[in-house]
This record gives C-alpha cells, structure tokens and sequence, in this order.
C-alpha cells in the first residue's frame, strides 16, 4: 500500500501509485531468491562441515591406531618401519590439520555459540600435528641413532657421548608437547558439547602422561653424563636394602659399598656392612618432626636412617656416616633391592659365586648360580636358613654383590632388558637417587625415583603407607599385606579418603622353633619368636587432618604427628603366626579435589599384587 495525494495536496491512506503492485512483486521475489540463497548456502555449509568434522576425525583416529604399531616396531628393534610409521602418522594428521584450517571452518570458529567448538576440534588437530612433526619424528630418529649395546657400561664403557647427543632432540621433543599440552589446557570445556568434551579431554591426559615421560627423559639425558662421571669422576654409596627386615623406603640397609663412575666405566670399591660401620657418636642432627615420629635411631644407625620415608634424609645421614666411618666422601647415594637385582639379573643371566665364600655357600646347601628367579628368596629368605653366622651371611651377600657388578661392568647382558629392569624398579619405589649436587638433587626431586614426601614429586592428594620392623629380625619376608585407599563421602564439604591396610603373618604356625633365632629374633627385642612386630606409618595429603584409627573395624588410639605439612599417624601391630588384622586410617579435612593416588613400602610381593584398586564409598546425593 502506498499513500495518495488529494485535490488540497494532502496525503491520503489507502492509495496506490500506479506500477506498485509490479513493485511489490519484484520485491517478494527478491526478498525470496535471498531468502533462498542463504538457505541453500547454510544447507551447503553445513554438510561442507560434516565432511570436514568427518576428515579430522579419520585422520586423527588413523593416527591414533598407528602409534601401537610405532611402539612395537621400536621394541623389535624395526627402526625403517619405526621411521616409516612416524611418517605415516605425520602424514594424517598434517591432513586433519590442514581440514581444520580450511577457511570455512575457521569462519565456523569465529560464530557464537557453537563457534568454539569447531575452534577446540582445531585445536586438537593442530597440537596432534605438532606432537607428530615436532616430537614424534625427531624422536624416533633419536631412538634409532642410539647404538643400545655401548650403552652398557662394559669394558669399552658406557658411550656417554650417545647420551649427550641425544639431550637436545628429546629437549626439544618435550617443549613441543609441552606447548601443545598447555594450548589444551587453555580451552574451557564448560560450554562445549559433549562429542568435542570428551575427546578434548582424553587428548589433555594423553599429553600429560607424554609430558610427564619426555620431561624425564629429558632430565635424564641431562643429568646423566656428569652424575656418570663425564667431567670428572664420581662416587656413590650404594645400599641394598633388606626387605626381610622393613623399613619405610625398603628395607634395613644391610649391605653397603661404595661404586664409582668414571668415563662411563663402573667400578666396585669398599664394601661394609650397617653392623661393621656401628652407631654414630654424636648422632646426627634430625628435624624435630621427624625426631618425634622415629626418634634419633635415624641420626645414629645405618641399619635406621631410612626409618623414615623421606629418602633424602636417610641418605644425606648415610653419606654422614659412611665419611665419618670410612674417611671417603661420597657424592651421591643410590639405593636398591634385591627384587631389582633380579630384575638386573634377567638382563645379564646367571652369576656364579667364585669368592672366599664359596666353600660356605656349597657346604649350607645354597646355590651357588644366582638368576633374575632364585635371587631374591636366597637373599632375603634361604640364606638365614642356611647360614647361622651373620658374618658368613655378610660375606653371601657381598660375594652376589661383586658378581651382579662384575657382570655389569663387563657388559654382560642386553641393553634394553637392563634400562627395562631398572625403570621396573624405579616405578615401583625399589630404585631411589639422591645427589648432594643441591643443582642435580633440584631435578632428582621432581620425580619419585628421590623418595621424597614433599615437594615437586609429591601428587596433591598423595598418601603413604609405610612399614618398620619393630621385631628386629627377618620376619617381614613372611608378612602378605593388601592396601587400599576408600574414598568417603564428603564432609562439611571436605573430600575424606581412609587408608586400609590387611597384613597377615604367614609363618609356620611352629615359627618359634621351625625358624632359626636370628630369623625370627629370639625374644630379644620383647617380641615372642615368630609373632611379628610392625609399626604401620600413614601419611596423608598436605594441610589434611588424620582423625581416627580402627583396628578389624574397632576404634583404637594412634599416634598423630605432623610431617612436612602432612598429617601422620602410627600404629604398632604384633601379629603371631597366621594371624590378620585390618588397620585402617581416616583422614579429613582434605582440600585437594583431585584423585588420590597412593605410595607404599616396597616389599618382597610384587607392588600390583599390594596396592588395590581405590574404592569408593555410596554415598547420597544429599550428603
């Protein structure tokens, strides 16, 4: 409708000018073709989308089921199909990449809403090309430069060069999944939807546990030339630590010696014993809070520095020791297990005992080839049996020490089965390092190999769970034990988590005169001859409070402490033979809203067969 004018030149309503209804057709149709227009290019952008969201995906799954093929071809040694497959993966997802950078789906990124969700898929596709071209490659590459059997410290020495050339590649392999770690973390997932969520989020935790490995691998690379005496030579205490007698870390410190590197070369020196060093006079100075929980024992026996859990202590007051009772310094302490020295033992095959010793090992009946199967119930169970003399005991052990080093010091064995055998050990707490280097001890402390219970190493919701031999025998090599963690429901808006701990004695119920005395410790320290002793020690996360203890489900009194910000408590359990109980520890209060994860006493069981899956409580919704 427009308007007309009358014969006073006024306007009119209703009027039509002439042409106007032409007008008004051409601009329907118009207004319609548009209309059209849009409709037909949104229909055709959306359905370009799909097949671009279908693209990136293919190609990223494609790559995500190759890297299972890479791993294998690594472990076998298929170094050109290792290569070949890296760059197949780099070639899938440069294509997922360059899907996602295509103009109209950077413009989809750029829309409201549902902008960021085609914004986080690029994302993705962007980092998994960086971690392929940046990481992956160069990293494979590295792998295949390296030449595995100069890696063992045999007559020509470990090829620390091999080391040191390979520092700068694994570097920079773990700075771009850094890189790429840190622009998925940057994305808020509140908003997207769950098909970009979910992925989005399993991408974050597979970069994370890649980071975690490159950032050590890295460290590694870096540490381990001058820590293996590039520059100059360096010396170590080693300690094999006992699990027959437990302590915190492991077990006592029986056997001592000192190695050191130089070159790449190893070298066995003096070798003692925790008896034949004695108690220190003075003792050494220890920190109030730990003074309180283990008493001075730590600052005056080798046999008790590592009563508590935190291994840089117990080392730097066994390095104390060893210089005050030797006069030789040491610059570092390393500490292992006999589990690992069957780990060890796998690598390099049997080791016969030659030594002095011989004659008493044939005459006790004990074998006379240690392998990766019989080392550790000779060791820690066979030999007391056997051998009533703590002195010939003394000389075994120090005879299968010299024969595990002489056979690593020649090159016996296999590269990888060894580098294998020792990262078995480190992930389950047998292997720990400490250097009194404060600028190398800095980086050994980012990681668990320093048995640290605080700092960097230490997860926000981390709890412990550790054992002292209060029997002052070899008992606990009979001690089974499961531990898990319960998450409670929450309280006061508090997360509370309990530590559970079953131990049973499985001795022979004749223990008492079936074991020899110095297994099951005679009476001598008050605890009847095969009844165990034990001092169970909790830890919980930082700021927590430990607020009860039960004992088969009753109430029972503990004692609480504090540690390194951390709550502690402690319970003595005596168990005769065949007999279990259940402790269990509860702490509240906790602050950190993340997945606990638990630390545990390594001890003759294999770990996996101790620590249970976390368990979590019904809780309702109202609570």
């Amino acid at each position: 409708m427009t308007d007309s004018v009358d014969d006073s030149g006024r306007k009119k309503r209703g009027g039509a000018t002439p042409g106007a209804p032409l007008q008004t057709r051409r601009r329907r149709i118009v207004g319609l073709t548009v209309a059209g227009i849009v409709v037909c290019t949104g229909v055709v952008c959306a359905a370009s989308l799909g097949v671009t969201a279908a693209k990136i995906r293919s190609e990223l799954e494609i790559s995500a089921g190759l890297v299972p093929t890479l791993k294998s071809n690594l472990e076998t040694d298929k170094f050109a199909e290792a290569a070949a497959t890296a760059e197949t993966i780099s070639v899938h997802t440069a294509a997922a990449k360059e899907a996602a950078d295509s103009p109209l789906w950077v413009l989809a990124s750029s829309m409201p809403g549902l902008g960021k969700n085609f914004g986080a898929v690029a994302e993705v596709a962007r980092s998994g090309d960086d971690v392929a071209r940046l990481a992956l490659l160069p990293l494979v590459k590295v792998f295949d430069d390296l030449d595995w059997a100069s890696l063992l410290p045999g007559e020509s020495a470990t090829n620390l060069s091999q080391i040191k050339a390979a520092a700068p590649g694994v570097s920079s392999a773990a700075q771009a999944v850094r890189l790429s770690s840190e622009r998925l973390n940057a994305i808020d997932t509140s908003s997207l939807l769950p098909q970009v969520a979910q992925p989005l989020s399993q991408a974050r935790d597979q970069l994370g546990e890649v980071i975690d490995a490159l950032n050590a691998a890295a460290d590694a690379a870096g540490l381990a030339p001058s820590m293996l005496g590039a520059e100059s030579p360096r010396s170590y205490l080693l300690m094999i630590q006992n699990n027959a007698e437990s302590r915190a870390s492991g077990g006592i410190p029986g056997a001592l010696a000192e190695i050191t590197f130089e070159n790449g070369h190893i070298n066995l020196g003096r070798q003692s014993t925790a008896t034949d060093l004695g108690p220190m006079s003075p003792t050494l100075n220890l920190d109030e809070q730990q003074q309180q929980i283990y008493t001075t024992r730590p600052g005056k026996y080798m046999q008790d520095v590592n009563l508590t859990p935190d291994f840089p202590t117990a080392a730097s007051a066994a390095q104390a020791m060893w210089e005050k009772k030797t006069g030789q310094r040491v610059e570092g302490v390393i500490s292992i297990d006999p589990v690992v020295l069957g780990y060890i033992l796998q690598a390099t095959g049997p080791v016969s005992i030659t030594g002095p010793e011989l004659a008493a090992v044939k005459a006790a009946g004990l074998p006379t080839e240690l392998t990766g199967t019989n080392v550790v119930q000779t060791l820690l169970s066979d030999v007391y049996a056997k051998i009533q003399q703590p002195k010939l005991q003394d000389a075994y052990f120090a005879g299968v020490a010299k024969e595990v080093f002489s056979a690593l010091s020649t090159g016996k064995g296999e590269a990888k089965g060894l580098i294998s055998g020792i990262t078995r050990g480190t992930e389950e707490g047998r292997v720990l390092v400490w250097s009194a280097d404060n600028s190398e001890q800095s980086i050994i402390s980012r990681y668990p190999v320093s048995g640290s219970i605080s700092g960097p190493s230490v997860a926000p919701a981390q709890f412990g769970l550790y054992f002292n031999d209060g029997t002052g025998a070899k008992m606990d090599y009979y001690v089974k034990r499961t531990v898990q963690l319960v998450k409670e429901c929450p309280k006061n808006g508090y997360e509370q988590t309990t530590v559970r701990v079953t131990s049973t004695n499985t001795a022979p119920t004749d223990a008492a005169t079936s074991l020899p005395a110095y297994v099951t410790g005679g009476g001598n320290f008050g605890v009847a001859p095969g009844k165990v002793l034990t001092n169970i020690v909790a830890y919980g996360p930082a700021q927590a409070n430990v607020e009860s203890a039960t004992v088969n489900g009753e109430k029972t009194p503990f004692a609480p402490y504090l540690h390194a910000d951390r709550p502690v408590g402690v319970i003595a359990q005596q168990l005769a033979p065949s007999e279990s109980q259940t402790v269990e520890f509860t702490f509240g209060k906790i602050v950190q809203h993340t997945e606990p994860n638990l630390v545990v006493t390594p001890t003759v069981q294999s770990v996996k067969d101790v620590i249970l899956p976390t368990k979590n409580a019904s809780c309702d919704q109202g609570q």
